[in-house]
């Protein structure tokens, strides 16, 4: 995907990398606190309902994004990617993401189409029983 192809949410799927899309916030959560594992330094997050015509997903907005913007803003969102929590699916702007809230567009959010009430399975490849080919023994 080039750094300025816009996809739609109902094309998200689990671990996309470097996303770009544009969406409108429905809601933003009350924000909560986590410890990080490395340096067990606080954080704030938040989840926030967002959603193009196509369908919606939570985004997890982090520390210093949460005040930016508020329900009704429309945002844009470059080099996010996806994950699952317990088989939801979330959209999340990462480190190397950016977030910013754009005038010029006006976008209606598909809330029935909610792809982070779905519930994914996602397979690790750890598994000897789902791994595509075995591993020859060392001598």
């Amino acid at each position: 995907m080039s750094s300025g192809d816009y996809i739609k949410v109902n094309s998200l799927k689990p671990d996309f990398q470097n996303v770009n899309l544009k969406v409108k916030i429905v809601s933003i959560g009350s924000p909560r606190s986590i410890f990080s594992r490395k340096g067990r330094r606080e954080h704030l997050f938040a989840e926030a309902f967002v959603g193009d015509e196509t369908g919606s997903v939570l985004l997890t907005l982090w520390d210093d994004q949460i005040g930016k913007f508020k329900a009704g803003d429309v945002i844009e969102i470059r080099n996010g990617y996806t994950t699952l929590y317990k088989g939801s699916l979330r959209l999340n702007p990462g480190k190397n993401g950016v977030i910013r809230k754009i005038e010029d567009e006006a976008i209606e959010a598909n809330i029935r189409n909610n792809l982070s009430e779905r519930t994914h399975i996602h397979i690790p490849w750890k598994s000897r029983e789902v791994m595509p080919f075995k591993r020859r023994k060392r001598r």
